[in-house]
């Protein structure tokens, strides 16, 4: 049997995806909380889940709904079921879409609701990162440290697109908010794999890494503000990037 190691993020943004689902549409909530967490790679390619009554009992469901939840990820590929000894679910990262394909995609967002998603997320992470400035201890900074150095390394837009989101993930989780934290797994869930179409040209990707460090720089020292407003610069400037790219479709 493969050893799969599970991807080196902070144990808060792993809680928040393993915590109870709203109770509302459990099915569906249960899918996209995982599916989410998948996509942005808070769950590596190949992990095994917990078996069905632990992450039941975890995510705060039935076991029947969680099998309902498992079969819809099976259908988007997003999770395989192995049988017999050894077997359980496990996570199968998906592929991101060609080019064309993402820009189709960025087609179906309008100008206004790109920016008006923007607004909220900049605001989000704006708050998760002068929180982070004010609770943070050294545990909560390490994974932002070393998702901002794979960022700096990372050769492919899939790889960049998921570590930007992770990174944003982190950030909440830094922060100490649970809801925060499920909210920015949410929403990067809603973007979704778009900012590779801005994170493929090297010299913003280092950019964006070199703003990464420096939100990191201003939590560790406390600096509330700073680490706000350098956060919601980012996200603006990857914002304004994509309505640029919208703009010529």
């Amino acid at each position: 049997m493969v050893t799969v190691s599970r991807p080196e993020t902070d144990g808060g943004a792993r809680r928040a995806v393993f915590s109870p689902v709203d109770t509302r549409a459990r099915v569906d909530a249960v899918v996209r909380r995982i599916g989410d967490a998948i996509e942005l790679g808070l769950l590596a390619d190949g992990e095994q889940l917990p078996g069905e009554s632990e992450l039941a009992g975890q995510l705060g469901v039935s076991t029947v709904t969680l099998r309902e939840a498992l079969m819809a990820l099976r259908q988007r590929g997003l999770v395989t079921t192995r049988r017999g000894r050894g077997g359980g679910s496990f996570v199968a990262l998906p592929e991101v879409p060609a080019d064309d394909r993402l820009k189709e995609r960025l087609r179906d967002w309008s100008t206004a609701e790109l920016r008006d998603l923007g607004d909220h997320w900049a605001a989000l992470t704006g708050a998760a990162a002068r929180l982070a400035a004010e609770r943070a201890g050294p545990a909560g900074l390490e994974p932002l440290r070393r998702t901002a150095r794979e960022l700096a390394r990372a050769g492919d837009a899939a790889a960049r697109g998921r570590l930007y989101g992770r990174f944003h993930v982190e950030l909440a989780a830094a922060a100490q908010s649970a809801r925060l934290t499920r909210e920015q797994v949410a929403l990067q869930g809603e973007v979704g794999a778009l900012p590779c179409l801005v994170l493929a040209e090297d010299a913003y990707r280092e950019e964006v890494a070199d703003r990464h460090r420096r939100v990191v720089a201003a939590v560790q020292d406390g600096a509330d503000d700073t680490a706000g407003s350098l956060a919601e610069r980012c996200v603006r400037e990857s914002t304004a990037r994509l309505v640029a790219v919208r703009l010529t479709l």
